[in-house]
């Protein structure tokens, strides 16, 4: 009886050992697939951040022309209705902190502009000409920030 028992232990570590170099093989193939696939989704992701970061200055530059372009024309309601929804952006990014899509300095440059908020909503609610001056002038002083 001890004979006959002692095949099957011979028997079930060979099954084993087999067992684990078609589990290593398997492994192996998993992460021959698995690793180019997630290098290339790291650099997806970085550019798709990159994209996101120059959207986001893209839409608030944009949003500061369309106000600037709007008091040129004499359309000062949406001019001020723009040149409001231009500093609710500006202050959120640069309330944003470390997660802002705008580096310190660029945030350090763009915080006195914030100030002159309220100056130039007035003026265009008065419907004054010379908001569209200020609106210039806050446009090249904020592509001057920008392309630093």
């Amino acid at each position: 009886m001890n004979e006959e028992n002692q095949p099957e232990p011979v028997k079930t570590t060979s099954s084993m050992r087999r067992l684990v170099i078609y589990a290593a093989l398997f492994l192996g193939v998993f992460l021959l697939g698995f690793v180019p696939v997630w290098l290339k989704s790291r650099e997806c992701s970085s550019r798709l951040s990159q994209a996101e970061y120059h959207l986001s200055i893209a839409r608030i530059e944009n949003t500061l022309s369309s106000a600037v372009i709007d008091a040129r024309r004499g359309d000062y309601e949406p001019a001020r209705q723009t040149a409001s929804n231009f500093f609710t952006s500006l202050r959120a990014e640069t309330d944003r902190g470390n997660d802002s899509s705008l580096s310190q300095t660029k945030r350090e440059g763009l915080k006195p502009m914030l100030n002159l908020r309220d100056e130039i909503i007035t003026l265009l609610a008065r419907s004054d000409p010379a908001s569209a001056d200020r609106l210039s002038d806050l446009y090249v002083s904020y592509r001057k920030i920008m392309k630093r």
